[in-house]
């Protein structure tokens, strides 16, 4: 354990940093696994609206500082793909 004040301080907001994050990727998740259902044939309108939706969370999770800018970016890039290959067929 910490020894001195500051590091005693910093070990707390590393565990209520640690909290939120897991609470904000386990968000994100469930949002991505939501699109990832409707990721069907014949479902284009509801993927799209799934899509807005988890893609507005994986950008509050990358400005909130759980993971970087560009891995959001790569994220939403990956699903947008899938989500217009849907769209074309």
């Amino acid at each position: 354990m910490a020894n001195h004040k500051s590091a005693i301080k910093a070990h707390k907001q590393s565990l209520n940093n640690r909290i939120r994050n897991q609470s904000v990727l386990s968000r994100i998740k469930t949002f991505i696994k939501k699109l990832e259902e409707v990721l069907v044939p014949g479902k284009a309108a509801e993927a799209r609206e799934a899509f807005r939706a988890a893609e507005s969370e994986i950008m509050k999770g990358a400005s909130k500082g759980v993971f970087k800018k560009n891995a959001a970016a790569r994220k939403v890039s990956r699903l947008v793909k899938r989500v217009k290959a849907l769209e074309a067929n």
